[in-house]
């Protein structure tokens, strides 16, 4: 197996023109981007052949569950953008083809009218629209008469049909102006001005300024024609689903299509910056109105000083009934509902506390005659994922554990077991038959499709979407190591070797820095912080689950909260400290990496390393604590995660300590060659920071280097911005750590 080079994409990156060997695309179409072919000359990943991938999509399983739907989306790196397309399959892998033809995306299938049909969102005609195809792929036609109350037809994002196929919700962006003006819209005579006039927090979100919001539409389906359309929360300025990453997942119909269940966190402003108290409503289609499933009739929220700490604004009080009774009010994050196959039941996704956007997943059921409500995954001590019900007594779920996430089964007396083992992670969930059809991925290897045993938990792979690709390629080793931390406890680390490891030989290795700070370092691939094309150039890798990662029950998890620089820092170094002890490693040429959380920890390692390390990298990251806590949009993660607003000297937590060991207080022990990497439509962590790290050590003499998107957010997502991002990484680390 060769080194990959770029040497051409067969033609489909130099014309648009993909190759494909799946016989179903038009390969005359000038734009259609599909399956890459790549030329080698090596056996070890690089870029373009990370960027060749097929990315696979949404899964759907028909009605009968003889056949399966998939998307998948393409990149082009010549024309720098990507393409997704529908694929269609038997339930267990045989005669797999590509069923759309379009250069233009075709995304979200589903399965409709009993199985007959395919629907899906394509831009075909300019506008994003439902259209509607045979099952085999032939006849497509758009449904129209989606518009609102103006008449402009509807962009329409995601779209979910009624069980009876009566009824369609579709989700679309409405005008809002609660935070942010145009100043040319307020003065009819400044049509050329520029300026925003921004009335309150949350003006801008993620990668945007606010002026839109998602609303569900309803509408009557008759044909491949929408009528009566109507915005279920018309007159609300509130978002559903919720920005930045809610989707489809966040409603859902119930069985008899006469209810809808759908996530909000009915908040604006400095409200809803400071809280992450969403909720489950539901919606009577015939009536029109609605109920909130997670607070009783009547419920006030509390008051609170927002600038305190969580403890001092005390948001999390039991509420007292009109009975005097203590009532549930899940405080916190509440999404994704599901109703149970007969309807007697609803479940969702739901967080205990109001701020805590780390806190626990349990998997809450509501019994919608009695109205009771009980958590099924109590007994799993980390978070859920995703969630399926099996039956009307059973549901399946994915959550991680010892940074793996495999399948879990529970019923409704919260008897919870788990269904599979093995060294990858499970992402998605669906039923066919007695088999679950789930995405599945490992540090080694993309997501394919798997066809699972709900019984033996045995897996089988019914796609090999980058077959052609992974078979040319050596694979990197990926191992467990435990670790003795500073405090007695024992952390899990994953260690990935070069292909072709030669223990005899001494290796540069590099430390990498999960973000969140609250996301798993589990068996996750990703398309820039991937592990097989780091140590292709030779490196190994150690990616600690330090303190504060989920998979290893909540005292682990939390002991980040209010702690950035403590035990979390110490078990970073306890992790390269161990494996620098090995003979094949070598302890002078050893870097430190990392994005988000991440790339605060190179930052703040860079002044507090003791010389172990020759090159650090930072993208996204935190360099200045109190800088960020007035930065930042989603004002709930800073008040948590910091204990408390910078200015409350009188609050009694680890603020302090949090703001007094911020990462630019220690500029003035840097030492060490620092890449700092930053996207400018990044609302999460700023740009400023990345700058000002960057400033801060050429002015302190050391070399750095600053990699700036102008049009990426807290993530690389264009092609060629992907390449340059890994042509960067590399040459940096190679000069430093190669010498």
């Amino acid at each position: 197996m060769k080194k990959l080079t770029l040497i051409a994409m067969v033609g489909a990156l130099l014309s648009g023109v993909a190759c494909t060997s799946d016989g179903g695309a038009d390969k005359k179409s000038e734009n259609f981007i599909g399956r890459q072919e790549i030329a080698l000359n090596s056996d070890l990943m690089t870029p373009e052949a990370l960027w060749a991938m097929g990315r696979i999509g949404g899964v759907q399983v028909s009605p009968n569950g003889e056949k399966i739907l998939y998307n998948v989306s393409y990149y082009s790196v010549a024309e720098n953008k990507s393409h997704t397309v529908i694929y269609l399959m038997n339930a267990d892998g045989s005669d797999n083809k590509m069923i759309t033809k379009s250069a233009k995306s075709q995304s979200s299938a589903v399965w409709v009218d009993g199985g007959n049909k395919i629907a899906y969102l394509s831009s075909e005609d300019g506008t994003s629209s439902v259209w509607v195809m045979n099952a085999d792929g032939t006849a497509a036609s758009k449904m129209t008469g989606a518009k609102d109350s103006n008449g402009a037809e509807l962009e329409i994002e995601g779209f979910k049909f009624s069980p009876d196929g009566k009824k369609i919700l579709l989700i679309a962006q409405i005008p809002y102006t609660g935070s942010v003006i145009r100043g040319s819209e307020k003065y009819s005579d400044l049509p050329s001005t520029t300026g925003l006039i921004v009335t309150d927090v949350m003006h801008k979100h993620w990668d945007e300024w606010v002026e839109t919001i998602p609303h569900p539409f309803l509408a009557d389906v008759e044909g491949t024609k929408l009528s009566n359309i109507k915005d279920i929360m018309e007159g609300e300025p509130f978002e559903c689903p919720m920005k930045p990453f809610g989707g489809e997942e966040q409603l859902a119909w119930s069985p008899d299509s006469k209810k809808i269940a759908y996530s909000s966190k009915k908040m604006t402003g400095l409200d809803y910056a400071v809280s992450t108290d969403s909720d489950i409503y539901e919606y009577d289609v015939e009536s029109g109105k609605t109920v909130n499933l997670c607070k009783p009739e009547g419920y006030v929220r509390p008051q609170v000083q927002y600038d305190l700490s969580l403890e001092h604004q005390q948001v999390n009080k039991p509420y007292k009934g009109a009975d005097g009774k203590v009532v549930d009010c899940n405080m916190g994050y509440d999404s994704n509902p599901a109703y149970s196959p007969d309807g007697k039941y609803i479940s969702w996704l739901s967080m205990e506390r109001d701020g805590y956007e780390s806190d626990r997943n349990r998997l809450c059921v509501l019994n919608r005659e009695s109205g009771a409500k009980s958590y099924l995954t109590e007994s799993f001590e980390s978070g859920v994922d995703d969630f399926i019900w099996a039956d009307n007594q059973n549901l399946y779920f994915i959550g991680v554990w010892h940074g793996k996430t495999q399948i879990y089964k529970t019923d409704l007396a919260a008897n919870v077991t788990k269904i599979t083992e093995g060294q990858h992670d499970y992402a998605s969930l669906a039923l066919a038959g007695g088999k679950l059809i789930a995405k599945r991925h490992s540090m080694e290897v993309p997501d394919d499709i798997y066809s699972v045993d709900t019984a033996t938990g045995e897996a089988v792979a019914i796609t090999k979407e980058n077959e052609h690709i992974l078979s040319k390629l050596a694979t990197a080793k990926v191992e467990e190591r435990w670790t003795k931390t500073t405090d007695g406890k024992q952390m899990l680390s994953w260690v990935i070797y070069p292909p072709h490891f030669d223990a005899n030989k001494k290796y540069p290795t590099l430390l990498f820095c999960e973000g969140g700070p609250q996301s798993p370092v589990s068996q996750f691939w990703s398309y820039r912080w991937n592990f097989q094309i780091m140590a292709a150039n030779g490196y190994i890798i150690i990616a600690p689950n330090r303190r504060g990662l989920p998979g290893f029950g909540m005292e682990w998890l939390e002991q980040i909260s209010g702690d950035y620089a403590g035990q979390c820092m110490k078990d970073y170094l306890s992790a390269i400290d161990d494996i620098a002890k090995e003979p094949y490693v070598d302890k002078d040429r050893l870097g430190c990496v990392g994005a988000s959380f991440g790339g605060f920890s190179v930052y703040w390692l860079a002044g507090n390393h003791n010389k172990r390390f020759k090159a650090f990298i930072a993208h996204d990251g935190i360099f200045n604590e109190v800088q960020q806590y007035v930065e930042t949009e989603e004002m709930w993660f800073a008040n948590w995660d910091t204990g408390g607003a910078f200015w409350n000297k009188s609050v009694n937590n680890a603020a302090g300590s949090i703001y007094t060991h911020s990462p630019h207080t220690y500029v003035d022990k840097w030492d060490t060659p620092i890449l700092c990497i930053h996207g400018e439509k990044d609302y999460r962590i700023l740009a400023s920071q990345g700058e000002s790290a960057f400033n801060a050590a050429r002015m302190r003499g050391i070399e750095a280097e600053l990699l700036l998107y102008p049009n990426e957010n807290h993530w690389v997502l264009k092609p060629q911005n992907g390449i340059l991002w890994q042509r960067t990484f590399f040459e940096w680390l190679d000069k430093y750590l190669k010498k």
